[in-house]
């Protein structure tokens, strides 16, 4: 199983040491387009697996795409990060050169890839996939929704003081900080409605700061959050590579799915061998239905200028 991912960054790295640690891949390339840098992280990466007791041999390449050549999955983190004050769709117009021109490179040597893009504006980056490549749309996934769940699971178990592990949650709907659909209707502790547990006033600040959790880092660390993003896309990465048929809410292609037709956007999937083997169709509150519709709006929005 060979793995690559675009973009050496902070995201890009924590992708390729999660994917390695996890021990599935035998080998992740990591590429980007500063001299030096990608070897250099690949190489810090490596000099942990006799410690960290992984086999995944991780190269690192400058701008080389013949070296990820017959990847299974690829993974593009590459584009500017959001800044403080930043919002996602600002990125639209640096970052939509760069995943074209990513995508496109990596196709041409791995033609029978699955390709998972994180690159911000997340849902209108998956989009402008879909319409440049010549690929099924169960092979082009965007990671959003499995980051924007864990910040949800988390925001959960800090209100009713619960470790993590109790919890279960999703977020659906656009990857952005008003696009965000949290469905505490359906988010339980151990099986328990959360409603249960929590008022709805308390609920509802548990969704709101779960919309702003990307921008709530970013304040903080005066650029993108990292550890998580990357822990998101290997969790993506293990369940096709292993085929392991669990489900994640991803961006992704609809024709008719949630009454929406001709958009990427975070609904919950199976992934599997195949990429996206399956879309599951989740009963939404008349609120849920009325975020999704808005959240959709504001994508077909963002998608309206990108030229394609």
């Amino acid at each position: 199983m060979k793995v690559t991912v675009v973009g050496a960054g902070a995201v890009g790295a924590s992708c390729a040491e999660y994917i390695a640690i996890k021990n599935f891949a035998s080998e992740v390339v990591l590429l980007d387009i500063k001299e030096g840098y990608a070897e250099g992280k690949a190489m810090d990466l490596m000099q942990c697996a006799s410690l960290n007791g992984f086999d995944t041999k991780i190269t690192g390449v400058t701008n080389d795409y013949s070296k990820t050549a017959n990847s299974d999955i690829c993974v593009i983190t590459s584009g500017i990060p959001r800044k403080p004050g930043m919002t996602r769709e600002e990125l639209i117009g640096i970052n939509a050169g760069i995943v074209k021109s990513v995508s496109t490179s990596l196709l041409e040597h791995s033609p029978n890839m699955i390709l998972i893009v994180v690159s911000n504006p997340m849902d209108t980056m998956t989009y402008l996939a879909h319409k440049s490549l010549d690929m099924p749309k169960n092979r082009i996934i965007g990671m959003g929704g499995a980051l924007d769940s864990a910040r949800f699971k988390y925001r959960l178990a800090e209100a009713m003081e619960a470790p993590i592990s109790d919890i279960d949650g999703m977020v659906i709907g656009g990857h952005s900080d008003k696009g965000m659909v949290p469905l505490t209707s359906h988010a339980t502790r151990n099986s328990i409605r959360v409603s249960e547990f929590l008022s709805e006033e308390r609920l509802e600040q548990v969704a709101a700061d779960t919309k702003v959790g990307g921008a709530t880092l970013t304040g903080l660390l005066g650029t993108s959050a990292w550890y998580a993003p990357g822990a998101a896309v290997s969790g993506l990465v293990q369940a096709i590579a292993c085929d392991q048929k669990k489900m994640f809410p991803c961006s992704t292609f609809l024709e008719g799915e949630y009454g929406l037709n001709d958009i990427c956007i975070g609904v919950p999937v199976i992934l599997g061998r195949n990429g996206i083997e399956r879309i599951v169709d989740v009963p939404l509150s008349d609120a849920e239905k009325a975020h999704m519709k808005e959240s959709a709006e504001g994508v077909k929005k963002t998608n309206g200028l990108l030229d394609v």
